[in-house]
């Protein structure tokens, strides 16, 4: 298939890699005595988030013996901060920058597959990125690549990297087409458990889950895979389990949650019981696995791994939690700065547990920088298997690394063109930006932050300062010129996104009117957590903007989360109304509850819109809001609050 040129190993030095010699590393394999691979992956778990990471709090019994069975490794990264992208490098071996998909944007209905900036507004200081919405399917992914190799191949859980709609009988999105068997359970593009945890299940419509009520996914999930493990014990078989714990909404087992409520230590960074309930529950799945992989006497021949997606969500609560939780930020990623969407350490340093029987020590721990593009050639290394002929990589054969033989690489990037100075205030880090780690130094690039509109640098020796708390960047101006420098590279050679000043941002407007020109009506709207969050306050609570000299019709799209779901409605009020035209007119839509979704509603507007109002089923709880944006005859519109 086809690839994009990408540098050779002098251009970036270790952080791109061509053809590796796995020759050198792993003697051919015979297809009979290949290993399987077991991949876990873990959704928004933090660095300290597992008792063998440091955790004095959470209980990870399971994970805990898989960390005894292999090597533990304590310098580890996500290739994002968030979990599209960095799925995407696991399957591609590709820096997302490159891919183009840089945020979780996959269950969007829209098919956006070309790289480029967003449409912005004068609220807003850099214009970032739009990311694409699926993951190709012209890139040969890891699964195909052991597919092809006589590998069974499964996916459970969540893929959140595309899915094909009906009307659409062209997309090719989904697990099974992407080199999977089989894809268990199969959502339509659900980024998370929508209503939770416990069945019945709201996110599983294709087709419906039949379950106990109270069942969680987690336990039936993890079920199914073990019968998986155990019908292919003779076979040489790629399993991605890929939990939806722990991310949010956030839901668990009731006995958890009581178990840890009595052992909570409000002195204790971690102490939220809601989550410590839901990493257990986890833990629980992974111990399912381990007992098939044992039972079935394959474990001397099965190559086990554990990671996550990125850091742990270590910030103020949502508006939405449950009664009783609504002061516990769900986790701490000390002494790691920050958390999920953060370009600080706390946003893509993960916990990383490596099972490779008869080759690694076990109970051992590692330093060696790895980073999840490496999956890719390192599992093909480790089967015996050589890359398809033709296709290049900015992941590496972490294969010497692991034996011993010393570290393969010395340096990563991570590229995040989402975010704002604002959310920043309250998320550290979550703002448009590019890093390179080389040795133990770490350059962040935050694009176009300063007030001159120049891009604003700070250099950390994660070293002596893993917190990120000192910036030396005005004391080593020839270090960060040396890194910059490798950032300008890396952005030029993956042909990413690069995040740009806004021409047409007004600094006074953006801080004086944080709902950006809307005005809340029979409600309170506040930005909160990297969100608009709306409570209503009478009856039919909306929210109003004019739209100036926008004219119908339009399509209206928005981002939110409500944890009952509800109807609402879009009404305008055109200029200068006729008798025909006296009443407002609307459009209807319904909210699901549960998880961020994204609604589409089309105004068949004739002439200027005027006014315009957002109705919300707000009566009862809270509403989010992470964007809005008005597409019309004219210059769209685009407002801001968050990312999601």
């Amino acid at each position: 298939m086809k690839r994009r040129n990408f540098l050779k190993l002098a251009g970036l030095g270790t952080a791109a890699l061509c053809f590796p010699d796995l020759g050198k590393t792993v003697d051919t394999v015979s297809e009979k005595l290949r290993p399987n691979i077991l991949f876990i992956l873990a959704d928004d778990l933090g660095w300290m988030d597992l008792k063998c990471q440091g955790s004095t709090f959470y209980e990870t019994p399971n994970l805990d013996r898989l960390a005894a069975r292999g090597v533990r490794f304590t310098q580890a990264y996500a290739a994002s901060p968030l979990c599209s992208p960095t799925r995407s490098s696991i399957q591609t071996g590709l820096y997302p920058a490159r891919i183009g998909i840089t945020a979780p944007a996959c269950h969007l209905q829209q098919a956006q597959l070309e790289k480029k900036l967003a449409s912005g507004n004068p609220n807003q200081k850099v214009l970032n990125a739009e990311s694409l919405t699926r993951l190709k399917p012209d890139y040969f992914t890891l699964a195909e690549a052991l597919h092809g190799a006589g590998y069974a191949t499964a996916h459970f859980g969540k893929w959140h990297l595309g899915h094909n709609l009906p009307q659409n009988p062209d997309d090719h999105y989904e697990p099974k087409d992407q080199g999977f068997d089989s894809d268990f359970p199969h959502t339509p593009g659900a980024p998370g458990p929508g209503g939770g945890y416990l069945a019945p299940w709201k996110f599983i419509k294709d087709p419906p889950l039949e379950a106990k009520p109270g069942e969680h996914i987690e336990d039936r999930m993890s079920t199914e895979a073990a019968q998986f493990i155990r019908t292919h014990k003779d076979q040489p078989f790629y399993m991605n389990y890929c939990a939806y714990s722990v991310h949010s909404p956030w839901n668990a087992r009731h006995d958890y949650i009581e178990h840890f409520k009595a052992l909570t230590d409000e002195k204790n960074p971690q102490h939220n019981p809601l989550y410590a309930a839901m990493v257990k529950s986890l833990d629980d799945g992974v111990g399912r696995l381990l007992a098939a992989v044992d039972e079935t006497g394959i474990a001397d021949r099965t190559i086990i791994v554990f990671f996550s997606d990125n850091g742990g969500f270590a910030y103020p609560p949502k508006a939405t939690d449950p009664e009783g939780f609504e002061n516990m930020p769900a986790t701490s990623n000390l002494p790691l700065r920050s958390g999920k969407a953060s370009l600080y350490e706390g946003g893509t340093r993960e916990p990383c547990l490596i099972v490779w029987p008869g080759k690694m020590k076990a109970g051992a721990t590692s330093d060696i920088l790895f980073q999840s593009t490496d999956f890719y050639l390192t599992f093909l290394a480790m089967c015996g298997l050589p890359p398809r002929e033709g296709l290049k990589f900015d992941g590496m054969n972490q294969v010497p690394a692991l034996l011993g033989q010393g570290a393969v690489r010395d340096r990563i990037f991570c590229h995040f063109p989402h975010g704002s100075s604002r959310q920043a205030e309250v998320m550290p880090g979550v703002q448009p930006g590019t890093y390179v780690r080389r040795g133990d130094w770490k350059l962040i690039r935050f694009f176009a932050d300063n007030d001159d509109g120049s891009d604003r640098l700070e250099l950390f020796n994660l070293k002596d300062d893993v917190g990120e708390t000192k910036n030396l960047a005005t004391e080593k101006p020839e270090l960060v010129r040396e890194l910059n420098a490798l950032i300008t590279d890396f952005l030029r050679d993956t042909g990413a996104v690069i995040p740009v000043r806004n021409p047409n941002y007004n600094k006074t407007a953006a801080a004086s009117d944080p709902l950006q020109g809307w005005k809340a009506r029979n409600c309170e709207a506040l930005v909160k957590d990297g969100a608009l969050v709306v409570t209503g306050r009478g009856v039919a609570p909306f929210l109003g903007v004019g739209t100036g000299k926008l004219t119908g019709p339009a399509v209206m799209k928005f981002r939110t989360r409500s944890a009952q779901g509800g109807k609402g409605k879009i009404e305008w009020l055109p200029p200068n109304r006729t008798v025909a035209t006296a009443q407002p007119q609307s459009v209807p839509f319904e909210l699901a509850g549960g998880d961020w979704q994204t609604i589409n509603v089309d105004l068949p507007a004739k002439g200027p819109l005027g006014i315009l109002r957002l109705y919300l089923p707000a009566q009862q709880q809270p509403v989010e809001l992470s964007w809005v944006e008005l597409k019309a005859k004219g210059k769209p519109v685009r407002w801001n609050f968050g990312i999601k």
